[in-house]
Formats: structure tokens, C-alpha cells, sequence
């Protein structure tokens, strides 16, 4: 039978009101949770990573937490769980589910599950299971896998503790009253013993929980409860389908058809190829397809051609999707060119730079235009390959560099889910010539609600957990200011240097290459660099820490297919420290990202900070998903259960694999649908 998707409890976990449930989400789900229940509130963000493994970041509060000083005294905490759905519902099967709640924090939340939950029709839902930790505190039955450990305070995953000491079960239902209204009851085996017996921040006076949800589209979900017999709950859900776009689709003006050439023996003059010999002939030409790409967005750089072939090489400033930038290209090239060139070279141009070379075939273009499964019968035909050197005999346009861009615009800047700044930032991108760009972006603070800085008391440099300072103190602050040289030294590699003020906390010069052929899921890169710590104000200076080192990594890329790329890092980070990172992402074709890493180097866990490791979650939400106009741009952040100084590293821009794989296969293919469009 088809499994329905579950729904999210107030941990922001999919599940009943406080316990979880055997279900998963719809592949990809991308939710925001907040709720709150007496001075407990959580926000949390979760992903549905595959249809069988899913993650989630919470932050939760514990307001009035020292009850015996006055004041709003608080405790707070960041956690991570995982999921991991054993057994899809069948006919007589239950979904099953074994989870890890805030397997690697405080262990304020920690807490290890086993769910089953079976549907019955259409409307009604059960749910029982088995609960250890928080889950394991009421209605005990015994310890079968042995007593519980001390929890290890730094963060690092409490591996001895999972699924030890007392288990208790849980159970639960869920009735759909209507297309819009549910009804949710559970008995709960969390004896909340930090907030009842240690704090009294809420009464447990049941283990029993009742409530309603309201959800009337996809994207919204209410929920009010009636809990332990003494407090109301509420929550509020907001769940996005990477997948979808909420608009349906992205605006912008429609295509212009391929033009067909007339038939070579009704005009066969058109085909002879005389028109090279004419000296305007590129000028006129270059200027025609420039005209007509200048509407989606897109600059010629080069234009280069024989009497059969031409190759033209684009910098693509708006359009998101690669494989549509070379259809409107190829588009503008059948209206274009002369009758006699049948084969279209199509270079995209990253930071001055080629990406790839696709090579269309005017004849395939003219023969698909209006063919059933035209998109995937155009991929069979055309070729993805090294871009190679511009040729000796292309027509530049000596009006495109220098070319100078800058903007103004609202910025909002979070280090946590409820932390963070809003502000204006400037930013500014000089094109000096082909592969040598000046940036630089200044921010200034409208609003904030972070803590003010204090100096870090880790043993390692700051180079991390004075953060705060900089917020509190550089404003308006220079956050960087770059001279950046990409090129091609060779076949397949890539190269960049940059110079300046890369990021708000420090400066210097960052070099990198990176071997990535065109069609390859691997690529390797390496990256050296010598930074000195900036000052917190946000100027030019660089004395107040008086620190200078050499970083550097190798790195490894890989792409595992399905959106999921995976990247190993070895090497020095900034405190001095050495290790590794291991990181794992899911792209999406429209510009959803999502991911996670985790950084092990030799800083003790006791060093490091109470988070034990650097390790997280990040996210990136394109503009143009939610907005459904043409652009580039998006809103990203990376979330961390705790700070510390240990595995960072500089936070240089335009790194190479982000900035060239769009148009290589793996970049292009998942959004090949658009190359029509």
C-alpha cells in the first residue's frame, strides 16, 4: 500500500504531539518548526534527507531556568537527531522507525526511539513504540540493554548512552476529522523530570496529551494541545517542497523560436559560406546575437567563426538554470547566423573563465523544436566537453571590461534560529578584464538581538568565538574587499588566487586549483593560504589580535548521483589545527541546497568547546523558488549546536567547484527539462 507522509510533533520531528511516530516525510520535505509549552519553547529544522533518513536542528529554551534568582535567567541548548525508517508500511506491516534525539549536545533532550505506526483507512493512524533517555523516564519497564552512562557534557556523540538504562513505551493516535482538521491523542513516557522535578518550569501531573491541527494548503500546519494535564502547547509548522516551486514555475520572457534555415536546394547561395570573406560580417553578427541575449540576461564575452561552425562564449548574470541559458543561446544563434554554419559551440564563462563547451548541432535543433521528449532527445545529440582556450581569431567587445555593478540591499544575518542582525549591506564587482575581479561589500546594522561580545576564554586563538565582537563592535564594518585571477592553466584545471580582505574576521591571500573534467563525478582541488586576524571594528587594521597562519587543504569532490555530493577536506585550519572534514549535500536542480558536516581535528573535545567538534547543518534557498522571477541570488545559512575555534576555515568567496560545476554534466543534467524553455 502507498504510505502516507507523516506529520511533525512540537520537537519539529515527524510524530504524534510530544512522541515520535514510525512514519517519515515525503523525500526532500524541508520544515520549520516553532512551539512553545509553558516557559519551553523550540525551533527546529528539519529534512527529510531520502525517503528513509531524515535530520533536524533544534534550538530550544528553558526560560526562568534559575528560579531562585530573580530575573529572566535562561538555559538554552542546540541539538541534532536522526531518523532512519527501517520498514515502509505494507499491507499488514508497520512503518518503523529508529531515531537519536539530540545525539551529540548537553544532553539536556538526549533520547533514543524505536516507532511503529500502521494506517487504518484513510483517516486513522497508531502509533506505539519504545522510548530510552527522556523517552525511557515514565513508566519504565526495565533496562534491557544495560544501565545508562554519565552523559559526556562536550558535545561529542554519546555512542555508550544510546539505547541504555530504563525503556518505556509510548503510544498514540491520529484521526483526520476533515480535509483540514486532525485529531492527535498520545500517552507519553517523557517524565520531563528537568522541567517538573529539578526546576518546576512545568507541572507533569499526566501522561496523557490531546490536541487539534489545522492545515489548510500544504505549507501551514496549527497545532494547540492540552498537555501532562496542566499546560497548553502550541506550534506552528512551515513545510516547503524543495522539489516544487511555490509559484509553479519562474517568469520571465517566453523563448523565441529556433528559426529554420530554407531548404539547401531551395536557396543554395545561402549555404556556400561566402559571407566569411566580408569584412563587417562579425561585427554585425556579434552585435545581432548580443541584442537578442541581452533580454534573458546574457553578455557575449567572445564570438568566433568559420563558415560551418561558430563559437560564442556568454556570461550568464540571470538565468538560474545552466541547460536554459544554452537553449536561449542556441535559440539566438539559429536567428543569427548565416544558413552555412551548422554547428553552435556554446562556452559558458564563470569569472572569466570557460566552464564547458556544448556543442549543438543547428539541424538537431530545427528537426526537435516541436518532437515529443524533445529535451531528452537534444541531450543524446549534443556534447559536454573542455572548454578550451578562446581562439586566437574571436571578437571581443572592448565596451565589456571594465564593467562595474554594485547594489544595495536588505540584509538579514542569523547566527541561530531566534539570533541574528538585519542591516543594509553595499556591495560592489569591478570586471577588470577576463578573469580579474574586484569585490567588496560593506554592512551596516539596522537591528539586532545578539548578545554583546565579550572576549572567548577557549585556549585556542579566537579565530571563531569572538564573533560576536564583530557584530557588536563592527558596524558598519568592511566585510570584504578582494582582487580575485581565475584561468584555465591546462586541460581540466582551474585556478584562483585571491587577495584582500576576505572575509570580516580575517584577511590575506587564498590560492587554489582544481582538477574537475567536464564529465567526471570526482574532482580533487588544493588550497594554500596565509590570513592575519582583522580587527573586531570592522576596518583595516590588523592589530589587535597580532595572529597570522598558514591554512591549507586538500580536498576531494564527488557526486554521488540523485543531488548528493559529497566532499572530503584534509589539512590546517586557522586555530593551528589539523584534520579533517566530511561533508555531504542534496542539490536540487532549482538551487536548493541542503547539507551537513562534521570537522574532527587534534583539538580535544575539553578544548574545543561544549559542542566537543565543529559539525552542522547548512542550507541554501534560492530566490527564485519562492519569488518565481529570474535570479541568481539566494538566502543561505549554516547552523552549528555550538561554537568553537577548532576546524575553521577561511571563509574565502567564489571557491572554484561551486563556481564551475553548474555547467559541467553533473550541474546541468538534473535541469536538462529547461533547455527548451
Amino acid at each position: 500500500m502507498a504510505e502516507s507522509p507523516g506529520t511533525l510533533n512540537i520537537n519539529g520531528a515527524t510524530g504524534l504531539i510530544d512522541m515520535p511516530s514510525g512514519e517519515a516525510q515525503k523525500d526532500a520535505t524541508f520544515s520549520f518548526s516553532t512551539s512553545v509549552v509553558g516557559s519551553v519553547s523550540r525551533t527546529t529544522i528539519s529534512f527529510q534527507f531520502s525517503e528513509r533518513l531524515s535530520g533536524s536542528y533544534r534550538f530550544q529554551t528553558w526560560r526562568d531556568w534559575d528560579t531562585l534568582i530573580p530575573g529572566d535567567e535562561k538555559e538554552t541548548d542546540r541539538s541534532i537527531d536522526l531518523r532512519y525508517q527501517v520498514l515502509k508500511e505494507g499491507k499488514y506491516r508497520p512503518a518503523l522507525t529508529i531515531g537519536l534525539q539530540d545525539m551529540t549536545s548537553k544532553g539536556l533532550f538526549a533520547a533514543e526511539y524505536v516507532a511503529a505506526t500502521k494506517n487504518f483507512g484513510d483517516k486513522l493512524k497508531v502509533t506505539a513504540g519504545l522510548g530510552w533517555g527522556r523517552l525511557g523516564s515514565y513508566g519504565s519497564i526495565g533496562s534491557p540493554f544495560g544501565s545508562r552512562p554519565a552523559v559526556d557534557p562536550t558535545g561529542t556523540p554519546n555512542a555508550d548512552q544510546w539505547f541504555r538504562g530504563d525503556a518505556a513505551p509510548f503510544a498514540g493516535v491520529e484521526y483526520k476529522i476533515s480535509d483540514t482538521w486532525t485529531f492527535k491523542g498520545e500517552y507519553s513516557s517523557d517524565a520531563y523530570l528537568l522541567e517538573d522535578d529539578t526546576r518546576g518550569l512545568i507541572e507533569r501531573d499526566s501522561p496523557f496529551n490531546f490536541g487539534f491541527e489545522y492545515q489548510r494548503n500544504p505549507n501551514m500546519r496549527f497545532g494547540v494541545y492540552s498537555l501532562y494535564g496542566s499546560e497548553v502547547g502550541l506550534t506552528f509548522h512551515l513545510i516547503l517542497d524543495p522539489k516544487n516551486r511555490l509559484t509553479g514555475g519562474v517568469a520571465g520572457p517566453a523563448p523565441a523560436p529556433v528559426k529554420a534555415r530554407p531548404a539547401r536546394a531551395a536557396d543554395p547561395e545561402a549555404y556556400d559560406g561566402g559571407w566569411v570573406t566580408q569584412a563587417d560580417a562579425g561585427p554585425i553578427l556579434r552585435k545581432n546575437l548580443a541584442k537578442r541575449l541581452a533580454a534573458d540576461g546574457i553578455a557575449v564575452e567572445d564570438l568566433a567563426y568559420t563558415a560551418t561552425t561558430v563559437q560564442v562564449r556568454i556570461r550568464n548574470g540571470r538565468i538560474d538554470a545552466g541547460a536554459q541559458a544554452i537553449g536561449r543561446t542556441a535559440r539566438a544563434l539559429s536567428h543569427v547566423m548565416p544558413a552555412s554554419v551548422e554547428v553552435f559551440e556554446i562556452v559558458p564563462v564563470v569569472n572569466g573563465i570557460g566552464a564547458s563547451k556544448i556543442t549543438v548541432r543547428r539541424s538537431d535543433l530545427e528537426g526537435l523544436e516541436y518532437s515529443a521528449d524533445n529535451a531528452s532527445l537534444l541531450r543524446e545529440r549534443i556534447t559536454v566537453t573542455d572548454a578550451g582556450p578562446t581562439p586566437a581569431y574571436s571578437l571581443g567587445d572592448e565596451g565589456l571590461y571594465p564593467k562595474f555593478s554594485w547594489s544595495l540591499r536588505p540584509t538579514l544575518r542569523l547566527s541561530e534560529p531566534a539570533k541574528g542582525d538585519i542591516g543594509l549591506r553595499l556591495s560592489a564587482t569591478y570586471d577588470l578584464a577576463p578573469g580579474w575581479v574586484l569585490t567588496g561589500s560593506v554592512y551596516k546594522q539596522v537591528a539586532s538581538n545578539v548578545d554583546p561580545g565579550s572576549p572567548s576564554t577557549s585556549p585556542l586563538q579566537h579565530v571563531r568565538t569572538d564573533g560576536s565582537r564583530y557584530t557588536e563592535f563592527g558596524d558598519p564594518a568592511l566585510e570584504r574587499l578582494t582582487l580575485a585571477w581565475y584561468a584555465r592553466p591546462a586541460p581540466d584545471v582551474y585556478s584562483r588566487v585571491t587577495l584582500g580582505y576576505l572575509e570580516r574576521m580575517h584577511g590575506g591571500i587564498s590560492g587554489e586549483v582544481l582538477w574537475k573534467p567536464v564529465d567526471s563525478q570526482l574532482a580533487l582541488g588544493a588550497e594554500l593560504n596565509y590570513t592575519m586576524q582583522r580587527d573586531t571594528d570592522g576596518g583595516l587594521g590588523f592589530g589587535e589580535y597580532d595572529y597570522d597562519v598558514v591554512t591549507g587543504h586538500v580536498s576531494a569532490y564527488y557526486d554521488f548521483g540523485n543531488g548528493f555530493l559529497g566532499q572530503l577536506d584534509v589539512g590546517r585550519y586557522l586555530a593551528g589545527d589539523v584534520g579533517a572534514t566530511l561533508s555531504v549535500d542534496r542539490v536540487f536542480a532549482n538551487g536548493w541546497k541542503v547539507g551537513a558536516f562534521a570537522t574532527v581535528t587534534d583539538v580535544s573535545a575539553a578544548d574545543f568547546g561544549e559542542s566537543g567538534f565543529d559539525k552542522g547543518i547548512r542550507f541554501t534557498i534560492p530566490f527564485n523558488w519562492a519569488l518565481g522571477t529570474e535570479t541568481r541570488k539566494g538566502f543561505s545559512m549554516t547552523l552549528r549546536p555550538g561554537s568553537g575555534d577548532g576546524g575553521a576555515r577561511v571563509d574565502v568567496g567564489g571557491r572554484l567547484y561551486e563556481s564551475i560545476r553548474d555547467y559541467h554534466t553533473d550541474g546541468l543534467d538534473p535541469d536538462w527539462g529547461r533547455v527548451w524553455r
